[in-house]
C-alpha cells in the first residue's frame, strides 16, 4: 500500500516562501534562471539554496537554451562543466530528482537521423549518470509533446531509453500535460511504472490541478497500482491569485490521491 506522497511546485527560488505558505512539501527549482556558468551567480545560487524556507527536493529547466546535447552544435566539454555545477547544487540541496526536459537542446536537427540522435542522447545520459553516482539524485527523462520536441514524446519513449542505458541514476518521468497533448493512454503509467521516478502535474489549459477536467482519479489510481512513491510536482500556470491557487491545488491533489 502506498502512503501519501510529497507534492511540490515548479518555479524560481524566489517563490519558495509562497509555496511553503500554501502548504506544499518542496520546491522544484528552475536551474536555467540561476545562470550557473557565471561564477558569481553560481555562488549566489548556493547561498540561496542554503537559506530556502522549504526543501528543494527536485530541480528542472536543466540546460541553457544554447547548450545543445544532440546534433553538430553540441559542446560536450561545456555541457559537462555546466552539469558538474548542477550536481554541486543538487548535492548541497540534498535533491532527489533532476529533470532533463530541455526540448530545445535535444531536438533532432535537419539531416540527423533518429538513431544518431538517440545515441547522442544516451551518451549524454551516461556521463550525467557518472556525475550523479553516489549523490542520491536521480536524473529523469521528461517526455515532451511534439510541439516542444521531436525526441522522446511518450512515457514509453522515456522508459525505453532509461532501460537501454540501464543505470540506477537515470529513470523516466510522466507529465500529465504532455500525456494529454499526445493523447497518450493513462494506463501507460502502470505499464512503465517500474521505470518512473518523478511526476509532473497540471490541468486543462496547463493550469493548476483541480481547475480543469483532467482525470486525476484514473491517473492516480494507475500510479498507486504500480506502487509509485516518488515526488509529484505541479508544473503549470495559475488560475487566480497565486497563494490561494497553490493552496487549493495542494489540497485537491492530496484528496485526489487519497480517494484514488
Amino acid at each position: 500500500m502506498t502512503t501519501t506522497p510529497q507534492f511540490g511546485w515548479c518555479g524560481p527560488l524566489q517563490n519558495a516562501t509562497l509555496m511553503k505558505e500554501a502548504g506544499l512539501d518542496y520546491i522544484e527549482a528552475q536551474l536555467v534562471p540561476m545562470k550557473l556558468e557565471d561564477d558569481a551567480a553560481f555562488d549566489d545560487a548556493k547561498a540561496r539554496i542554503r537559506d530556502l524556507p522549504l526543501p528543494a527536493l527536485a530541480f528542472s529547466y536543466l540546460f541553457p537554451h544554447d547548450a545543445r546535447i544532440v546534433g553538430p552544435e553540441k559542446d560536450e566539454t561545456r555541457n559537462r562543466a555546466y552539469f558538474d555545477r548542477v550536481v554541486a547544487l543538487l548535492t548541497l540541496a540534498r535533491a532527489r530528482i533532476v529533470v532533463l526536459g530541455s526540448g530545445w537542446t535535444r531536438n533532432i536537427p535537419e539531416g540527423w537521423t533518429q538513431a544518431r540522435a538517440e545515441d547522442e542522447f544516451l551518451t549524454t545520459l551516461a556521463w550525467c549518470a557518472d556525475a550523479l553516482r553516489g549523490s542520491g539524485t536521480t536524473l529523469v527523462i521528461e517526455p515532451l509533446n511534439r510541439k516542444e520536441s521531436n525526441l522522446v514524446n511518450s512515457v514509453a519513449d522515456g522508459a525505453r531509453l532509461a532501460k537501454a542505458l540501464n543505470r540506477p541514476e537515470v529513470r523516466g518521468l510522466a507529465d500529465f500535460y504532455h500525456m494529454d497533448e499526445e493523447a497518450e493512454p493513462l494506463d501507460e503509467l502502470r505499464e512503465h511504472g517500474n521505470w518512473l521516478a518523478h511526476i509532473h502535474l497540471a490541468d486543462t489549459g496547463r493550469l493548476n490541478p483541480g481547475t480543469g477536467s483532467y482525470d486525476y482519479a484514473t491517473f492516480f489510481a494507475h500510479l498507486k497500482s504500480c506502487g509509485y512513491q516518488g515526488l509529484l510536482s505541479a508544473e503549470c500556470g495559475l488560475k487566480g491569485e497565486p497563494l490561494a491557487s497553490m493552496r487549493e491545488s495542494a489540497a485537491f491533489l492530496r484528496d485526489a490521491w487519497s480517494a484514488a
